[in-house]
């Protein structure tokens, strides 16, 4: 008995300063990782943020581009047909939104869905502008039912709605 009260008293002092020893490392090692962690998210935001950014501003120059009056201005030459200019803007803009399709890559998925039902209802509008017009008749009347369906239109248009979305997400950045 005598001989079991000597090892207890070497045993639990090595316990104590044991699991202390233990509990002090670890929380040293933790802490260690967190701060690596912290210091590889910031790293990764040197390198994401300015990507996002270009992301959120060709997104917008999209939005921009593939607006009706802005197509139109491209688009649009002396002596098109209702159909010629019907598939030079439903082409037009189908070619801007795929060649910007990389871009989901640095904005969230609701924000990317925002442009694309945007462009969407765009191609739509030009769509439905064009529905029973003769395809040979002359581009203004389509110029000017697509104006009109956009004047009949209360509030901003799908485009500009997704703009001030890619603001609204570009802005949380900072």
């Amino acid at each position: 008995m005598n001989f079991f009260l000597e090892i207890l008293k070497f045993t639990i002092p090595a316990l104590i300063v044991f699991f202390t020893a233990y509990f002090m490392l670890k929380m040293l090692l933790d802490e260690r990782q967190r701060i690596d962690r912290m210091h590889l998210l910031q790293d990764a935001q040197k390198i994401t943020l300015p990507l996002r950014l270009q992301a959120y501003e060709r997104l917008t120059l999209l939005c921009d581009r593939a607006a009706i009056p802005n197509t139109l201005l491209r688009i649009r030459t002396p002596g098109m047909t209702v159909g010629d200019l019907t598939g030079a803007l439903l082409l037009g803009i189908s070619q801007e939104f795929e060649h910007n399709t990389s871009q989901q890559l640095f904005v969230s998925e609701t924000l990317w869905r925002i442009i694309s039902v945007a462009k969407d209802q765009t191609l739509l509008l030009i769509t439905r502008a064009a529905e029973g017009l003769d395809t040979k008749a002359d581009a203004e009347e389509l110029v000017a039912r697509m104006f009109a369906i956009l004047e009949e239109q209360e509030g901003p248009t799908p485009l500009h709605r997704a703009i001030v979305a890619i603001r609204m997400e570009a802005g949380r950045l900072f």
